[in-house]
Parts: structure tokens; C-alpha cells; sequence
């Protein structure tokens, strides 16, 4: 069995706990942004201990080489598939478009009523798994990165908080809230961790320094 699945295994129980944590908050207001619950700050702290640490390349990437927002039931893809899962009292058309709900966005603490505001935000960006490893990867790992509805790697959130971010990593951007820092960081290490994504030494740092204060 190759590492790239044997470590999915190691998610199986931190997904189940993350569900289970989840059903319990739906009522909350934070809960609206339902991006599966990550490891614990201690497991985070061992799965960073273990990721290669190596200098970005991003030669030869293109965001079209990970095909995203494939149909994922009827006629919802990965992007409406979110967009219900995140939001509150959410109405979709017989196409799956939102069509009105209730969305917070725990990266800058905005809530929208109308789901063109919202982007549908990779945690780990696509460019930043080209860069640690996924170029690599077929183009099936590829797609299963950029629709992983699983990991805590897919997440509602303002349009232009997550077009700021962009590309850029924990030792270059982190969400305005302070209180999700920590959440934020445990979802960038397990996600780098399942998929065998190294991390670069300034990004390496900064994860230290966060999961320190979870």
C-alpha cells in the first residue's frame, strides 16, 4: 500500500470525531462554515514533525491541471456541494444553485446572505500542492485534492478575503479572526500530511509557532 493512502487510513478516526463534533454546533454562529473538524494541536504538532522540508518549485504548474468542482451528486458540484454544507436555512434551484441562505465566513468574521459573495476556498491552494509535491501526482490524485469534501480542506468563506490569500502559505497569510488561527493551522498540516506534501522551512517555522499557542 503506497503513503499517500496508508496515511488516509490514519484520518479515517480525526474525520469521524470531526463529524460527530459537527452535528453537535449547527446551531452556532460560527458553525455555518462546517469545514470538517481537524486533528487535535497535539496530532498536528507529530504530523508536522514528519513532513519533508524542501524548497517550493512551481515550474510548470496551471491551475487547470487540477480539474475542480466535478459533479458530486445530481446535478450539485463540489462548489454548490459547499456552499449547502456551510451555509444556514440554504435554498438551491433544480440546477443546485444557492438560491438564498446564510453564510459566515470564520476567515474575517463576515456573514453574506447571497452566495456570489462567497468563494469556495482550497485551505491548502492548489498552487502550493503543486509546488510541495503534487506536481507529481496523476491527474486523479490531482482532481481528488481539489474536491476533497473529506479532509478539512474545502471552506466557504468571503470572495475577496479568500482572492487576498490567494496562494500564500501560513508564514505569509493567515485569517483575520484570531480565535481560527489554530483551527487553521491544524487543517493546513493534516491536509499537507494526508496527501505527503512537504512543507518549505519559513512555513515549517510558522506552523511551529502557531500550534505552539493552540
Amino acid at each position: 500500500m503506497s503513503k499517500f493512502y496508508a496515511r488516509g487510513r490514519l484520518s479515517i478516526l480525526a474525520a469521524l470525531t470531526g463529524l460527530i463534533a459537527s452535528v453537535g454546533l449547527i446551531d452556532s454562529p460560527t458553525a455555518s462554515a462546517a469545514l470538517p473538524t481537524p486533528v487535535s494541536a497535539a496530532t498536528a504538532r507529530t504530523y508536522l514533525a514528519s513532513l519533508t522540508v524542501a524548497t517550493e518549485d512551481r515550474t510548470g504548474y496551471d491551475r487547470d491541471l487540477f480539474n475542480h468542482w466535478i459533479t458530486i451528486s445530481g446535478t450539485c458540484n463540489t462548489r454548490e456541494t459547499v456552499l449547502k454544507r456551510d451555509g444556514t436555512n440554504v435554498v438551491t434551484s433544480s440546477a443546485c444553485a444557492a438560491t438564498s441562505g446564510t453564510w459566515y465566513s470564520p476567515y474575517d468574521g463576515a456573514t453574506w446572505t447571497a452566495a456570489s459573495d462567497l468563494d469556495i476556498d482550497h485551505l491548502v491552494p492548489l498552487a502550493e500542492a503543486w509546488d510541495s509535491g503534487a506536481d507529481s501526482w496523476t491527474s486523479t490524485q490531482r482532481q481528488n485534492f481539489a474536491n476533497d469534501l473529506t479532509r478539512p480542506q474545502l471552506i466557504a468563506v468571503t470572495d475577496n478575503v479568500n482572492q487576498s490569500k490567494s496562494d500564500q502559505d501560513p508564514a505569509e497569510w493567515m485569517p483575520s479572526v484570531t480565535s481560527y488561527r489554530c483551527t487553521y493551522v491544524r487543517a493546513w498540516v493534516q491536509v499537507k500530511y494526508y496527501y505527503d506534501l512537504s512543507v518549505d522551512s519559513a512555513e515549517k517555522s510558522a506552523l511551529t509557532s502557531y500550534l505552539a499557542a493552540c
